[in-house]
């Protein structure tokens, strides 16, 4: 079975969440919001719910008629095929859970600087290899056993530690604005993060959000 296949074999609510994480990482503003990867589109939806963007396309390999609620929707691989849309023209451009699909994740950050304002922000969010669990099975127990779901998720392609992370993203002629975590202040991994002032972090965070602008402005 192809990536695609098993990509597209996954339950519904899989593609239908709506990342408020990624949200509060969004300017203020009327922005021109891309989400490569929009599942559903929630996400984007919420966006002008909350007068977050005026303007917003989706890119996705599966129609789940995304037209019908955002301004704009191209059912696309974004590795493999051309963008129809305008270039330099997006304040915001999402990745959420997207790069670590891809074969070629460098490639496809220098496509997407295309489409971003020279002082637009790209967005992202990608998961940890580190994280303790996953270090165990794999280590301990000698079991990378890929999932539906999660780290391990079995359609992913590519595995980041943190600074694999920000290698990609510099690498590929970006500057990191905020590199953080969505790790709930209820839990016992962030009240243990705290009380290690962050040392064991790279442990403890199962996915790092990225926001990220163009060096000097320029590709």
């Amino acid at each position: 079975m192809s990536n695609f296949d098993l990509y597209t074999s996954k339950n519904k609510n899989y593609f239908s969440g709506t990342r408020h994480d990624i949200i509060k990482l969004v300017p203020e503003g009327s922005n021109k919001v891309l989400e490569i990867g929009c599942g559903a589109g929630n996400t984007l939806v919420e966006l002008k719910k909350l007068g977050k963007a005026e303007y917003c396309a989706g890119v996705d390999i599966i129609d789940m008629n995304q037209k019908s609620k955002l301004n704009d929707f191209v059912l696309a691989d974004i590795e493999n095929e051309e963008l129809p849309l305008p270039q330099r023209y997006f304040d915001v451009i999402i990745c959420a859970d997207v790069l670590e699909h891809l074969k070629d994740p460098w490639a496809t950050l220098d496509k997407l600087k295309t489409y971003l304002k020279k002082d637009g922000i790209l967005i992202a969010s990608l998961p940890n290899i580190r994280e303790i669990k996953t270090v165990f099975n794999i280590v301990v127990k000698g079991d990378s056993k890929y999932v539906e779901a999660d780290i391990l998720d079995k359609t992913h392609l590519r595995f980041f530690c943190k600074k694999n992370m920000i290698d990609l993203f510099e690498k590929r002629g970006f500057v990191i604005q905020k590199i953080t975590h969505n790790l709930d202040p209820k839990s016992k991994r962030y009240m243990l993060n705290k009380l290690t002032f962050g040392i064991i972090e790279e442990f403890l965070v199962i996915q790092y959000l990225i926001a990220a602008k163009i060096s000097n402005g320029l590709s």
